[in-house]
C-alpha cells in the first residue's frame, strides 16, 4: 500500500494509467472464463448436505456412515397425502388408486450417474402396495399379504386398508395417521443431492391426479436440496438488486453517474475474483460460500465511498484532480490499509473453527476483501483521471469551506453532524451513561440468545416445504428421523463364549460335558471368531449325539442345548429381558411429548407373537424366552419384506436401531431428546450392559451447530485479539487501539442482545454476523480515529477537533452508513429466511456501528482525553 501510495504521488499520470490498464486485465482475466463457461467453472458443485458442515474423518460422521450402511439406511422423502373434504380423508378408491400409481411410479425413477445407481431405492419404499399386512392364519402360523395389493374398488375396500394398517403399531402413525385419514409414503434415495430431480418427478406425476386431496412433499434432503437450487435464484436476483441500490443512494450524493459507477466494478471484479478462486481451486459453493457476495458487496464499496466523498468535499477548492486525489490518497491510505487488514483478520479468524464451509467462507471473504483494497487504490484513481474534465463541472461539495473541513456547509447531513458532535463532545458523560445502559439491557438479550438450527425454517412461512411441513408433523409420528443405536457394550470373543460355555458345561456335571469341557481350549485356538468356535462344537455334538448310547443320549442333548444357550446369549436382542427395557424406553419417550412415533425390532417381536397366539391383543407382548423371540423373528422373515427386519436389528442381534420420528426438526429438540435419553439410561440401567449413540440428519445438525458455536466464540475471540493489536500498530498506543474497539465491541453487543431479545433463532448465518460486526465497526473507527488525530496535530485542541471531524470524516462514515445500510434492505424481499437475515443484520450492524463511532467514540475522547492527548497538551 505504502508503495502504490508513494508511486501514485511521484508519477500521478504513468499510475492513473497504469492501474486502469491493470484494472481492466483483471476485469478481463476473471469475467472470461463466466462469458466462455470454461472448465474451470463448469466445475461448479453446489453442496447442501450437512455432512460435510463436518470434517470427513469426524467421529459422528464416520459412525453416522457405518450405521447407515449396516443397517442398509437411505435419506428419505415423504409424501403426505391429506383430504379434508372427504369424509374418510383418503381412504376411498379414487384417492387411493392415486396413492398406488404414485407409489408404482417412484419406484421407475432410477437412473445412473458416473456408473454408479442413483435415484430411488424401489425395494425399499414404504407405501401401502409395498407394505405386508400381518394377520394369525390359525394357532401358531402367520399370514403375511400386501397391505394393498391393488387399488380398491369399494369403499369397504379402501377402509379395510385403514383398519388393517392401523393394527400394525409399526405402520400406525407411520405409514396411515393416527386419526385414520391421511396416507404418508416413504421413499429412499440413494444420495441426499437426488432429492430435487426425484421431488420434481413426482410433483409432475402428481399434477395428473384429480381425486381433490392435497400431496405434501417434505423431509430434510428435499428443504436442502431445494435450498441449493433456489440459492442460485436468489444470487442471481438480490445481489444485483442491492448493487442497483446502493448505485442509486451514491448518485443522490455525489451526483455524477459516470463517477459512482467505479466503487460498483471495484465490487464486482473482487465479488467475481473471490467466487472464481473458490470454484478454481475445487471448493463447492455451500449456503454459506452462496453469501460470500453479500459479505464481499458493502466492505469493497466503504473505501471506495470514502474516497469519493474526500474528492467530492476537496475537489471545489482546489480543482484539479490530480492534486485532489493526491492529497485524498495521501490521508485515507493508512486507515484504508489497516480496516482492510483488520476485516481481513475478523473474517480469516473463522479458520480457527472446525466447521470446513465456514472456514472456506472466511477464507475467501478475507480474500475478497483485500482485493477490494487493490483494486480501490488502483481503479478508483485511474477511473477518476480516464473521465473527460467537462465530466466534473459543477462537481463537488459547492459553498463548503473544504480546508476548514466543511464548517461552513448548509446540507441536513452536515447540520446533523454538527448537531450530533456538539452531544458527543458536550454531553459526553450522558452518552456514555446511556451506552453503558444499552450495554446492559443488550447483555440480558444475549443470556436469552437461543441457540437453533432447522434447515426448513430457511424458506419462507407460505412456501411449499413450511406448508407441507405443518401438514403432515401435525397427523404423523414425524418427518424428522434420528437413530439411536443400542449396542452390547462387552465385545463378544471367543474367549468370552469359551468361558461362557465352561460354566454351562461344568453346571451339567455329567462325564460327557467334562470330556467337551477338556476340548475346549484346542477348539478356541483353532477359532477364528465365537461364532466359528460354537460352529464346530455343535458339530462334533451333533455327531456323538447322533452314535450315543441310550444312556448317554440325555447328557449329549443337554449339551447341545447348551451351547444353543451360550449362542443365544451373544445375541444380546433376541434377551426378552433387554427387549422389553427398549419398550420401555419407547414408551418413556413417547410420554415425553418430543417424539411422535418410535419403531424398533420390539414392534416386530410383539406383532408377530399377538398373530402367532390368535390375534389377541394380551398377547401383544415380548414373549419370555429367547427361543420363542428368535421364532418370532423367523417368522417374519418368512414376509414379502425380510430385509426390514435388519434395519432394526443386525443379523448377528449385538446392535439394535431404534427409529424415531420427530414432529420438529429443530435443534433444541433434538437436543432434548438425547438429554432425555440420557436421564432414563442413568435412572433405569439397562439389564446387560448397552451402550448407546446417536445418527442421523437430525442429529448430525446438533453435532455441527454445536461446535460452530465453540468455534465461532474462538475465532470471535482470536480475532478480537489480532484487531486489537493492529489497532494498537496503527495508533502506536495501547490506549488508542482499546479505544477504538469499542465501537466494535458495542456493535457486537447490541446486535446479539437484539437477537437474544427478540427471540431470533441462533444459527450459521447469524454466527457469522459477528466477523461482519468485526470488520464494519473497526472500518469507521479507524477512519474516524485517523482523521480526529491527523487534524488535532494541525488544530491542537479538542474541541475544535470535534467540530472538523463532524466535516468531511464524519460525512464520509454517515454516507457509507447510509448507502450500504439502505443497499441491502432489498434483501428482506428474499424468499429465503437466511437472505433476509443477511440483508437485516448487515443494515443494523452498519447503522448501530455508525452510531457507536459517531456519538460513543467521540465521547469517550473527550472524558479520556487527558490521558489519550497529554504528550500534545504537554507542549
Amino acid at each position: 500500500m505504502t508503495f502504490l501510495t508513494k508511486n501514485a504521488m511521484a508519477h500521478p499520470g504513468r499510475f492513473m494509467w497504469a492501474a486502469g490498464l491493470a484494472s481492466l486485465f483483471m476485469i478481463a482475466l476473471v469475467a472470461l472464463p463466466s462469458l466462455f463457461a470454461v472448465p474451470v467453472l463448469q466445475g461448479l458443485k453446489v453442496d447442501t448436505d450437512p455432512e460435510n458442515m463436518l470434517a470427513a474423518d469426524e467421529p459422528v460422521r464416520v459412525f453416522h456412515n457405518r450405521m447407515k450402511a449396516e443397517f442398509s439406511l437411505h435419506d428419505l422423502i415423504v409424501v403426505g397425502v391429506v383430504q379434508e373434504d372427504s369424509p374418510n380423508g383418503v381412504f376411498n378408491p379414487k384417492t387411493l388408486g392415486e396413492v398406488y400409481r404414485l407409489a408404482r411410479f417412484a419406484e421407475t425413477l432410477r437412473w445412473e450417474e458416473a456408473g454408479e445407481a442413483a435415484g430411488v431405492v424401489a425395494a425399499d419404499i414404504i407405501a401401502p402396495n409395498t407394505v405386508d399386512n400381518i394377520e394369525q392364519a390359525g394357532l401358531g402360523s402367520v399370514n403375511f399379504e400386501w397391505l394393498m395389493p391393488a387399488p380398491p374398488q369399494t369403499q369397504a375396500e379402501a377402509l379395510a386398508v385403514r383398519d388393517k394398517a392401523l393394527a400394525i403399531p409399526i405402520l400406525n402413525d407411520t405409514l396411515v395417521s393416527g386419526d385414520g385419514r391421511a396416507i404418508a409414503l416413504y421413499i429412499p434415495i440413494r444420495a441426499k443431492d437426488d432429492s430435487y430431480r426425484v421431488a420434481a418427478a413426482l410433483r409432475g406425476k402428481i399434477a395428473q391426479f384429480d381425486s381433490g386431496a392435497d400431496y405434501h412433499i417434505t423431509g430434510l434432503p428435499i428443504a436442502q436440496d431445494q435450498f441449493g437450487v433456489e440459492m442460485f435464484k436468489q444470487m442471481a436476483v438480490s445481489a444485483p438488486a442491492a448493487m442497483v441500490l446502493i448505485l442509486i443512494l451514491m448518485w443522490f450524493f455525489f451526483r455524477n453517474l459516470n463517477l459512482v459507477l467505479a466503487p460498483m466494478v471495484v465490487a464486482l471484479v473482487a465479488v467475481i475474483g473471490a467466487m472464481g478462486l473458490l470454484i478454481a481451486t475445487g471448493n463447492t459453493v455451500h449456503i454459506m460460500s452462496s453469501m460470500i457476495p453479500i459479505f464481499v458487496m458493502p466492505i469493497a464499496v466503504l473505501d471506495a465511498v470514502h474516497i469519493l466523498s474526500d474528492f467530492y468535499d476537496r475537489y471545489p477548492a482546489v480543482r484539479d484532480r490530480r492534486e485532489t486525489l493526491r492529497h485524498v490518497m495521501d490521508e485515507l491510505w493508512r486507515p484504508m490499509l489497516f480496516t482492510t487488514l483488520t476485516t481481513c483478520a475478523g473474517f480469516a479468524s473463522l479458520a480457527l473453527t472446525p466447521i470446513p464451509p465456514v472456514q472456506v467462507f472466511g477464507i475467501f471473504v478475507a480474500i475478497g476483501v483485500f482485493l477490494a483494497l487493490l483494486l480501490t487504490v488502483t481503479l478508483v484513481p485511474a477511473y477518476i483521471m480516464l473521465m473527460p474534465e467537462r465530466a466534473f463541472a459543477g462537481f463537488g461539495a459547492a459553498g463548503m469551506d473544504s480546508a476548514a473541513g466543511g464548517e461552513g456547509a448548509r446540507d441536513p447531513l452536515s447540520r446533523f453532524l454538527t448537531r450530533l458532535g456538539g452531544v458527543a463532545y458536550g454531553r459526553a458523560k450522558p452518552v456514555l451513561a446511556l451506552f453503558l445502559i444499552i450495554l446492559g439491557v443488550a447483555g440480558y438479550g444475549i443470556s436469552q440468545i437461543r441457540i437453533n438450527y432447522n434447515p426448513v425454517k430457511w424458506f419462507a412461512a407460505d412456501h411449499e416445504i413450511r406448508v407441507a411441513d405443518r401438514a403432515l408433523n401435525q397427523r404423523f409420528g414425524g418427518t424428522y428421523m434420528a437413530y439411536l443405536s443400542l449396542a452390547a457394550a462387552a465385545p463378544r470373543t471367543v474367549a468370552s463364549v469359551r468361558a461362557d460355555l465352561a460354566g454351562r458345561l461344568e453346571g451339567l456335571g455329567t462325564a460327557p460335558a467334562r470330556t467337551l469341557l477338556d476340548s475346549l481350549p484346542a477348539a478356541a485356538r483353532s477359532a477364528s471368531g465365537p461364532d466359528v468356535f460354537l460352529d464346530a462344537l455343535a458339530e462334533t455334538v451333533a455327531e456323538r449325539h447322533a452314535g450315543a448310547s441310550d444312556e448317554a443320549w440325555g447328557a449329549w442333548e443337554d449339551i447341545a442345548m447348551a451351547i444353543e444357550s451360550a449362542r443365544q446369549s451373544g445375541e444380546v436382542f433376541k434377551q426378552p429381558e433387554v427387549l422389553r427395557y427398549i419398550a420401555s424406553l419407547q414408551a418413556y419417550l413417547k410420554e415425553t411429548g418430543l417424539v411422535g412415533k418410535s419403531n424398533a425390532v420390539t414392534d416386530v417381536v410383539k406383532t408377530v407373537h399377538r398373530e402367532l397366539l390368535g390375534g389377541e391383543q394380551a398377547a401383544f407382548r415380548i414373549p419370555d424366552t429367547s427361543r420363542a423371540v428368535a421364532q418370532t423373528l423367523i417368522t417374519f422373515q418368512n414376509s414379502h419384506r425380510p430385509q426390514d427386519l435388519f434395519k432394526l436389528v443386525t443379523p448377528d442381534y449385538r446392535r439394535a436401531n431404534v427409529w424415531l420420528q420427530l414432529p420438529s426438526g429443530d435443534n433444541q429438540h433434538m437436543r432434548e431428546v438425547v438429554d432425555a435419553v440420557d436421564r432414563f439410561v442413568a435412572d433405569n440401567p439397562p439389564p446387560l450392559a448397552l451402550g448407546h449413540d446417536w445418527f442421523g440428519l437430525t442429529y448430525i445438525n446438533v453435532v455441527w451447530q454445536q461446535k460452530m458455536v465453540a468455534g465461532m466464540a474462538k475465532a470471535l475471540a482470536g480475532g478480537f485479539v489480532a484487531v486489537l493489536i493492529l489497532m494498537s500498530v496503527l495508533f502506536r498506543s495501547l490506549s488508542w487501539g482499546v479505544l477504538s474497539m469499542v465501537p466494535l465491541s458495542v456493535t457486537i453487543a447490541f446486535i446479539y442482545g437484539v437477537i437474544g431479545l427478540i427471540g431470533k433463532d441462533y444459527d450459521m448465518p447469524v454466527a457469522v454476523l459477528s466477523s461482519l460486526s468485526l470488520g464494519l465497526a473497526v472500518d469507521y473507527a479507524i477512519h474516524f480515529v485517523v482523521r480526529s488525530r491527523q487534524i488535532f496535530a494541525r488544530v491542537g485542541n479538542w474541541p475544535d477537533t470535534v467540530k472538523r471531524a463532524f466535516g468531511e470524516p464524519a460525512r464520509a462514515i454517515m454516507r457509507n452508513v447510509i448507502v450500504i445500510g439502505a443497499g441491502f434492505l432489498p434483501l428482506l424481499l428474499a424468499p429465503l429466511v437466511p437472505y433476509q437475515t443477511v440483508g437485516v443484520f448487515i443494515s443494523a450492524i452498519l447503522v448501530s456501528a455508525g452510531i457507536a463511532t459517531l456519538l460513543g467514540l467521540p465521547a469517550l475522547i473527550t472524558v479520556f482525553r487527558p490521558f489519550l492527548f497529554r504528550e500534545r497538551t504537554s507542549k
